[in-house]
């Protein structure tokens, strides 16, 4: 928040198994008319509902099981207080500290205590009101409609709240988000119309039109914090508005704010303008132009989202999947990525980061079935987020993931920063990013352990996940029917997956090779009992950080990126990185013997605490 990859057929099998390794070449959405007549597309996947998926135990159930009890039992008053403070309304309750208080933020003394008052709300509510829907739990509905309730007092019909606040886009669209969600998921009466009413105010704090950081600072504004609102981002939550209400001014407004004449315009046309943007707020705006393509029918938005989604992954990626240094992309072809080690700590803004991604690919997948999106999501979910420490009572959080010569995790200095609202909403996500369902089957896109379950028709059906994923490249599906019943399983077989992955059912192999980077499908008539095994082959290989620093490079295996454990970055022989060797103990350790013949143990993100690392290491031919 601060500045500062289509094609075979039908596969043969055994036992009347057919596959087929599939990716497109085109969007393949359908244009359709929702019954309410607010969408102009329906993308060929849809999720399930978050009800329809459980996590079962593993590292993502415990994330979101630690963000709901977090946020459960975070006291309402503490959340309401700054808003009943500004409404003249009796105040009870502790400060909640940190970035959400009233008072206290210095520009002058890098100081961010009362930066942007009560701007995580929205995003806490988000977050509570999907835990209920994946839980059912009455006294997360409960707490969600008491919180609606309580903001819903404090907002008088100008939202004299925002008067002179410092962000006032920023701080609406976590609020839009929020009720929207308050209302979809914890069924709360009073959320759109608490919506309706703080949008039709809102309009008097937002300018005519989506405003760059650049055309925000070439106005007048009071100091540089004030040139940091994120109008840009606002069209997706407007378009969601209008698609759970019917009302067409949120649909006009959401128009009204996409970012076309410096962002979306030269994007779709295949300029890539990324550089120097601010890096979260630019790529949470792709989710914007997809909402653009779904409700207004937009190819140009649809274009502009998949081409900067590739200049993203091209010019601003590192191996683990993070992006933005220092929260900002740097020119492309200039070595930016590999000097960013030397020089910053804060190389990936991690849980919204991975939020605005994991919303991005979800959105792009499902509109074009294209696996890439898949491996993208799991590359920045196993070697960033799940590597985040939990939300503190007190509001201390993991901000940034560091990639620096030489890292280390640390807390960020101030509490209740923008990633503790995007980490409860991401955790819950992790229910709808697993599975997909298609008109003639079920994707599955996230190896976990896991299970989905739905209807059709008067049968039950499911599939539950067994694996050790990404520690093993080996997955089982069991399949679960109240009768025999004929669709399509689709398992994603990632771009690395090379050579061979061996897919088979009830103990058969599929006859013919599965293509890595597509999408393997299996179609027959499924039985209760059924079982899929999927072997993924995970090779060692090496990834240099940019074409600028050659031999920079990571260590990766599968998905995963094994960080170097060393008080030093320390250097090794190429051949001698390639040939480590596993330990074969629960961090999923390996071990390389350095060019001075020290072993040094590599390890996932996902498991190291307080130790020193290298995610790039130097390389010797």
């Amino acid at each position: 928040m601060q500045s500062a990859l289509s094609r075979r057929g039908f596969l043969k099998a055994a036992a009347a198994v057919t596959a087929s390794a599939y990716v497109p070449k085109s969007v393949a959405a359908r244009a359709a008319v929702s019954t309410n007549g607010t969408v102009a597309v329906t993308p060929p996947l849809a999720t399930f509902s978050y009800s329809d998926v459980q996590l079962l135990d593993g590292p993502m159930k415990r994330q979101f099981d630690e963000n709901h009890a977090r946020f459960l039992n975070l006291d309402d008053d503490r959340l309401l207080k700054v808003f009943r403070q500004v409404a003249g309304l009796p105040a009870p309750g502790e400060d909640m500290g940190g970035w959400y208080d009233l008072t206290g933020f210095s520009l002058v003394k890098n100081d961010f205590h009362g930066f942007i008052a009560g701007h995580s709300f929205g995003q806490y509510l988000s977050g509570l009101a999907r835990a209920y829907a994946v839980t059912g739990s009455e006294d997360t509905r409960a707490k969600v409609n008491r919180l609606v309730k309580g903001y819903g007092e404090t907002l008088d019909p100008k939202a004299t709240f925002f008067v002179d606040y410092r962000l006032p886009a920023y701080t609406y669209d976590k609020l839009s988000c929020g009720l929207i969600d308050a209302h979809e998921f914890a069924h709360d009466p009073a959320a759109m119309d608490i919506h309706e009413k703080l949008t039709r105010a809102m309009v008097a704090y937002l300018p005519e039109k989506a405003l760059s950081r650049q055309e925000q600072r070439s106005r007048p504004h009071k100091d540089t914090s004030y040139t940091w609102d994120e109008t840009y981002t606002l069209p997706e939550n407007l378009f969601l508005a209008y698609q759970r209400s019917g009302k067409t001014f949120y649909r006009d407004m959401g128009k009204q704010y996409l970012e076309d004449d410096t962002y979306f315009n030269p994007l779709a046309a295949g300029n890539n303008v990324l550089p120097f943007e601010h890096a979260y707020s630019h790529v949470n705006a792709f989710s914007s132009a997809m909402q653009a393509y779904i409700t207004l029918g937009s190819e140009k938005h649809l274009r502009a989202a998949k081409n900067g989604f590739q200049m993203l992954v091209t010019t601003q990626s590192f191996a683990t999947g993070g992006w933005g240094p220092d929260e900002s992309f740097g020119e492309p072809e200039r070595g930016q990525l590999g000097d960013s080690l030397s020089y910053t700590h804060a190389s990936f803004e991690t849980p919204c980061g991975s939020y605005g991604h994991f919303k991005i690919t979800r959105y792009l997948l499902r509109v074009t079935k294209d696996p890439q999106y898949g491996d993208s999501m799991e590359r920045v979910l196993y070697n960033t987020i799940l590597g985040a420490w939990p939300i503190q009572a007190d509001g201390t959080s993991f901000y940034y993931s560091d990639y620096a010569n030489t890292g280390k995790k640390v807390w960020y200095g101030q509490k209740w920063p923008c990633c503790s609202g995007t980490f409860p909403q991401l955790a819950a996500d992790y229910h709808i990013s697993t599975y997909f369902r298609s008109s003639d089957g079920v994707y599955v896109n996230l190896f976990t352990p896991s299970s989905v379950r739905w209807t059709d028709g008067s049968g039950n059906y499911g599939l539950t996940q067994a694996t050790k994923y990404p520690l093993d490249g080996s997955v089982q599906v069991q399949v679960s029917g109240s009768r025999p019943s004929d669709y399509t399983i689709y398992l994603r077989i990632p771009a690395w997956a090379a050579p061979d992955p061996v897919l088979s059912v009830n103990g058969q192999r599929v006859s013919e090779s599965v293509q890595p980077g597509t999408f393997a499908a299996v179609r027959r008539t499924w039985k209760d009992g059924d079982r899929i095994e999927l072997e993924l082959p995970m090779p060692l290989r090496l990834e240099a950080v940019d074409a600028n620093h050659p031999n920079l490079m990571a260590l990766l295996r599968g998905p995963l990126v094994l960080f170097a454990l060393a008080d030093s970055q320390p250097s090794f022989g190429k051949a001698a990185l390639l040939q480590a060797r596993p330990m074969n103990n629960s961090m999923g350790d390996w071990i390389a013997n350095s060019t001075e013949g020290t072993p040094i143990t590599m390890r996932p993100f996902m498991n190291i605490d307080k130790e020193n690392y290298s995610t790039y290491v130097k390389v010797t031919a």
